[in-house]
């Protein structure tokens, strides 16, 4: 037997295949994206008896071989190229047993092709509360497989699933359902023609739109050409083959699935009434939404400053504990300063994940989604929308690439031009240190009056997003008619494992995705602060006390002094050194950078060294912290926060603190309408196949984020 086993793990949405994927891999396992195309993939290792090392890829969800959605394609594309690498040995069908029948459509399908297939009935926890009876052993001679019946709830039946994947090959490959009896003239034509392939197969090939390597691209040439059906009949072959195996399915269940109908009865129903209703149904989702932004600034606080506070020491004992020169100073004031801008962030980020994951675990997401249809309607949008619009407070990227699911191109077309409204979490961040610096602390009817101004900003996001729909929907005239359609999953606890998961692996995600950004983008901002060409720049120091002498130390000095002289003895010379660094700074190529476009964004309420911040986050929002603690930190005290040098930063005039209530604003309003990354934007061209699009975002995004932010401090100032 080999040592190596690939394993599919396929199922149909909301049938806990990620649970069992987490139950076999733990946190042995890496998320990608297939090669050449933007769909996500998910892979892990498993170990087995006898030494024995299984590769389990987690597949998209997909309701039958019968593609729709580049997600499906993805299945049906693996299951049908042999020479792929991740081409399974073993296919294991995850099937939920309150939804058995609709399963194992799936399933016979798989077992079709001739794979070794394994049954998987999850959630077997709820079969007593539920009435459900099942007999194992008649449905596995019927279906000709093994089946385990597993709990993933409470981790029963697991060993079960690495026992039949380390025994697959005792699996048979015997096919289920005769296809060819619904059309035996073609299929016998089909035979005929190609004596070498197998026939159903060779029908997916046929009737799937889906892409092949190349070594298959002749024969689907040759198969498409035999074929002298239509579409339509083709369509007409395919439902009669979908009757055809639930006829068998219905005959198989009779046996073997029995339900109490009195033992059925749960509070579904009566869940459902309350968090679907037209007006409860809002109403608790907005507390939720309040539950969340409450808890990103309350409870991460403290995680929040500890971190802060730790980095700001750790950066001080770099630049002590080393020795003075380039790599010293690259390494405290560059790397690890742009870094520290965004660790710090960690625990809201997470909590963001964490409260996301709950929701889609407990099964109210798809409550939200069906509740919001109706409200979408009437912008040109409906319910599948909400999913991309929700999503993109994670990332913008997937949201756009969640819009497959939309069938019709016009509401498609128009979620992804909106998604990049909504807050995503790289922007996060930039609201949760602007907010902190500009908006006071305190309660409103036990309200915190900034996690209210958190959320405000998130529903205008969304609101934006919405009213821009409505404009688009008027002006593009292209033809579509839809339906909506949402599966309502069983309402469950959140699985902890399932929770801890996805928090662990976004958060990592969020991080070494941001990190890697702000790694270069740091360094090549510590260079340029730290370099310049003037005279101004190589003389700063004679510059600079001879100012002194003349017109003294500036506030923020004397300032720095009076609270620190008790700490350090040596006050006066650090607040000597740090105007020094900062007049270099200033000299340097950056800000000679910066002077250049401040005439632009001064009249926003930023100077240069925010312009410069808003220009470097263009390649991922929350690069503007990191930007900044790069900027602040080039020569500066690094046992300082960065909170407490944005907040000790003083206007042009030196007449008030640089981020007040309406710079402050204006900013906020810019994150919120600004294009969100050059990844989004690259995304949308993919996903549109044209630069059209990206660039109408851009430009319009661009310039109201602009307006709206000019509005904004023109009238706070």
């Amino acid at each position: 037997m080999s040592k190596n086993i690939n394993v599919a793990l396929i199922g149909n949405p909301n049938t806990g295949k990620t649970s069992v994927f987490n139950q076999l891999t733990g946190l042995n396992q890496k998320v990608g994206n297939y090669p050449g195309i933007t769909v996500e993939k998910k892979q892990g290792i498993c170990k087995l008896e006898r030494g024995i090392k299984a590769h389990i890829l987690d597949l998209p969800g997909t309701y039958s071989l019968n593609t729709t959605s580049l997600d499906e394609s993805v299945v049906v594309e693996l299951l049908l190229n042999k020479n792929d690498k991740d081409y399974p040995d073993v296919a294991v069908v995850i099937t939920d047993v309150e939804n058995l029948k609709r399963n194992l459509l799936l399933f016979t399908q798989i077992k079709d092709l001739k794979i070794p297939s394994i049954l998987v009935i999850n959630m077997s926890d709820r079969m007593s509360r539920k009435g459900i009876s099942l007999d194992i052993e008649l449905l596995e001679q019927k279906l000709d497989t093994k089946i385990a019946l597993v709990s993933t709830r409470k981790g029963e039946g697991i060993e079960r699933i690495k026992e039949l994947i380390t025994n697959y090959r005792q699996l048979s490959e015997k096919p289920n359902i005769d296809t060819t009896v619904i059309a035996p003239d073609y299929f016998e034509r089909l035979k005929n023609t190609f004596p070498k392939e197998d026939l159903y197969k060779l029908w997916l090939v046929i009737t799937q739109d889906v892409n092949f390597m190349p070594l298959e691209k002749k024969r689907i040439e040759d198969a498409t050409a035999f074929s002298t059906k239509s579409k339509t009949e083709l369509k007409k072959l395919q439902h009669r083959e979908t009757v055809l195996r639930y006829q068998f399915i219905n005959g198989i269940l009779k046996e073997t699935y029995k339900v109490d109908m009195q033992a059925a009865k749960g509070l579904r129903a009566s869940l459902d009434k309350v968090l679907t209703h037209r007006i409860f149904g809002y109403l608790i989702f907005l507390a939720i939404l309040f539950l969340i932004f409450q808890a990103i600034f309350d409870w991460s606080g403290y995680p929040s400053d500890f971190i802060d506070e730790k980095m700001a020491m750790a950066g001080e004992w770099i630049k002590t504990s080393l020795p003075p020169g380039i790599l010293t100073n690259l390494l405290a004031e560059g790397i690890f300063a742009g870094i520290a801008g965004i660790l710090v962030f960690i625990p809201q980020i997470a909590f963001l994940f964490l409260f996301i994951a709950l929701l889609e675990e407990s099964g109210y997401m798809s409550r939200v989604v069906f509740l919001m249809d109706k409200l979408m309607r009437p912008f040109g949008l409906s319910g599948k929308s909400v999913v991309p619009l929700i999503s993109g407070t994670a990332c913008a990227i997937p949201a756009v690439m969640a819009t497959r699911t939309i069938e019709n191109w016009k509401e498609r077309l128009i979620t992804i031009l909106v998604v990049p409204f909504t807050t995503c979490s790289a922007r996060l961040p930039v609201y949760l240190i602007l907010i902190s610096l500009v908006i006071p602390k305190g309660y409103f009817l036990g309200l915190s009056y900034q996690a209210l101004t958190l959320m405000l900003l998130y529903i205008l996001g969304f609101g934006m997003a919405i009213l821009s729909a409505m404009v688009l929907n008027k002006i593009l005239k292209i033809k579509s008619r839809s339906m909506f359609m949402v599966e309502m999953p069983t309402y469950r606890l959140p699985l902890f494992k399932n929770v801890f998961y996805t928090v662990v692996e976004k958060t990592k995600s969020f991080v070494f995705g941001a990190g890697k950004i702000i790694l270069a983008i740091s360094i090549i901002l510590w260079f340029l602060g730290s370099n310049g060409f003037s005279d101004e720049f190589k003389n700063a120091e004679s510059i600079v006390k001879e100012r002194i002498k003349l017109e003294g130390l500036n506030s923020y000095s004397q300032n720095y002094i009076a609270n620190n002289l008790d700490t350090y003895p040596d006050a006066k010379n650090r607040a000597v050194a740090q105007e020094i660094a900062s007049y270099k700074l200033e000299h340097s190529y950056i800000g000679y950078a910066g002077k250049a476009i401040e005439p632009i964004v001064k009249p926003l309420g930023y100077d240069w060294k925010i312009g410069i911040a808003v220009l470097t986050s263009f390649a991922a929002r929350e690069v503007f912290v990191g930007t900044l603690a790069t900027i602040y930190s080039v020569g500066n005290d690094e046992e300082e926060t960065i909170k407490s040098r944005m907040a000790a930063e003083l206007n042009s005039a030196g007449t008030k603190p640089l981020f007040n209530l309406a710079s402050g604003i204006s900013l906020m309003l810019f994150y919120a309408f600004a294009m969100q990354c050059m990844s989004t934007l690259a995304i949308v061209k993919r996903e549109t196949n044209s630069w059209k699009w990206p660039l109408y975002q851009l430009i319009f995004m661009s310039v109201f984020a602009y307006i709206v932010a000019l509005a904004a401090y023109q009238i706070l100032k």
